[in-house]
């Protein structure tokens, strides 16, 4: 298991992406890309979204536009998408046992979000969710020229917490993120690699902590 607590002495910094890592958003996101692809006359699957969730707008819609052979107009599916999303981003759950690591380490550590989703979805995503007061800087994809698995996010999001990419270590759930990471000089932590109980028990130590220190 992770021990979550050498994170402050081993690492100056701590990135978490955000859709899949923080907050799990693959089901509002598959609804919300669902009724921006509708446009095109051609139904999406929930399936077909979530072997591909992780990806920036632009590169899924390049797979959209491939595998079913039509021409999208972009701005239309994303205003559909974004608005479709914001309508429920109520329904947006935290990752339990990542969320409780960012409140353990807030504080202790700067931190930042680096996200492939638009600065409109993830601003709405993380105060909907309440984790938007833990981070000291947000970097989506507005900020940058090129999606994961360049490295730019990133890169980013250490510069601008005027940290070395090679003391930051990076919080991540997809193959596009953890070489965006390798890429970028960072340690990678894979969430999906922890098992269920092994969640558990990291969020009820994170939790245990903030207790004692509370009293």
């Amino acid at each position: 298991m992770i021990d979550i607590l050498s994170l402050e002495n081993d690492f100056e910094a701590v990135i978490f992406d955000c859709d899949g890592t923080l907050v799990h958003t693959p089901p509002v996101y598959a609804d919300a890309w669902a009724a921006g692809f509708s446009l095109s006359g051609k139904p999406m699957s929930e399936a077909w979204y979530l072997m591909r969730a992780g990806m920036s707008e632009g590169v899924l819609m390049d797979a959209f536009e491939r595998e079913f052979d039509v021409v999208l107009d972009r701005e239309s599916v994303i205003a559909t998408m974004r608005s479709h999303f914001l309508q429920n981003v109520h329904n947006v759950r935290e990752v339990r046992a990542v969320a409780a690591t960012v409140r353990r380490l807030a504080g202790l550590r700067p931190m930042a979000v680096a996200s492939g989703g638009s600065r409109e979805i993830v601003t709405a995503t993380l105060q909907g969710t309440g984790l938007r007061e833990y981070f000291d800087q947000v970097v989506t994809i507005d900020d940058v020229a090129n999606p994961k698995p360049a490295p730019d996010l990133f890169l980013q999001a250490a510069a601008l917490l005027g940290i070395e990419p090679a003391r930051c270590v990076v919080f991540e759930d997809s193959e596009q993120g953890l070489e965006a990471a390798r890429r970028a000089g960072m340690s990678a932590i894979d969430v999906n690699r922890l098992d269920l109980h092994e969640q558990q028990q990291l969020a009820d130590e994170c939790l245990s902590i903030r207790s004692v220190q509370a009293h």
